[in-house]
């Protein structure tokens, strides 16, 4: 592609690159120049014009575009992706439903390689997206590309992202007390909102004194497709009240800790097939946690591993809630 002013008797066919003010009208740039565009110019005393002229092998913007989002997407359905209409050289790429997104960053980092006027950005790997939300932008800088270098980046994208729609749609809070005092509504109000925010439902209100037999009585007994627990006390090692009542109930604890904060006392397992996912205190804020990122992939079906929580931590410091009672900093 060549890019510059050029006579405006030489100007036909190419790719207007800056928008231009006429008596009446306005020449929007990208526009391909036409013998009218060059007339009216020459009335309005221009003489010369920077645009873009493609040269053989090259492809514009929007087609290119188009042709990526089709490499990374090739069966949108299946991916759970709506692709957009090429303008300007971008096309969007939207959640078909709810869920979270699955990004092959190595495939991402690869097309990105190929040519710096052929780009892709998405959302963070496990990205959390209503219906509608924005997965991935793709954008063709120039006004053109070289055929070769858009085929190679196709090539590289082989259906690089795609979305797990959500998967349970019930889950139950059991939340512990010490004493007589009724847990704090908070607690289930903002686990309520996280769920509905995913499309899942709240099951009703269970509270059980925080020991670890009627903890284990309530675990067993749930309905619903995944068990969430509050606990009244913090959970602080791996054979404490909580997880020793899953183990109780019948089920196994996968794993105990994360590096995020706030999120450190989240632990996971399971009942038979059941997700149980044990909160840490802070999932009674509204604020992003920990148990947001492992939550998020339980409810949309994908499996979380120890490995895949003690990968976490970079990027795993969140910011300091003003309720905090022990500052990070005393």
């Amino acid at each position: 592609m060549r890019f510059g002013s050029v006579p405006l008797a030489e100007a036909e066919g190419g790719v207007l690159a800056h928008s231009v003010a006429l008596p009446g009208t306005r020449l929007r740039k990208g526009r391909v120049i036409s013998a009218e565009d060059i007339a009216a110019l020459t009335a309005a005393g221009h003489d010369a014009l920077v645009v873009a002229r493609l040269d053989p092998g090259d492809v514009g913007e929007d087609a290119a575009a188009a042709q990526l989002a089709a490499a990374l997407v090739p069966d949108p359905g299946a991916a759970g992706l709506r692709i957009g209409r090429a303008t300007t050289g971008r096309v969007n790429l939207h959640a078909a439903q709810i869920g979270v997104l699955e990004v092959d960053a190595a495939r991402i980092d690869a097309v990105n390689a190929v040519h710096p006027m052929i780009t892709v950005a998405t959302v963070r790997q496990w990205q959390s997206l209503p219906e509608k939300g924005m997965a991935a932008t793709i954008k063709i800088i120039s006004y053109a590309v070289p055929g070769d270098a858009l085929a190679e980046a196709c090539a590289e994208a082989g259906g690089a992202m795609r979305l797990h729609p959500l998967r349970h749609r019930s889950a139950q809070l059991i939340e512990t007390v010490i004493g007589n005092e009724p847990p704090p509504p908070k607690g289930r109000r903002s686990i309520r909102n996280r769920l509905t925010r995913m499309g899942a439902e709240l099951g009703p209100a269970v509270t059980v004194p925080h020991e670890t037999a009627p903890l284990a009585a309530a675990i067993a007994a749930s309905e619903a497709e995944v068990i969430l627990i509050l606990t009244g006390s913090a959970t602080s090692d791996l054979h404490d009240t909580a997880p020793e009542a899953l183990r109780a109930a019948g089920g196994t604890v996968r794993h105990f800790g994360m590096p995020v904060d706030p999120g450190n006392l989240l632990f996971f397992g399971q009942l038979g097939e059941k997700p149980v996912i044990g909160l840490p205190g802070c999932a009674r804020s509204p604020a992003l946690n920990g148990a947001d990122w492992v939550l998020e992939r339980i409810l949309c079906g994908v499996e979380v591993t120890p490995r895949d929580v003690m990968g976490m931590g970079v990027g795993g410091l969140l910011k300091e809630p003003p309720s905090r009672p022990r500052p990070r900093e005393g």
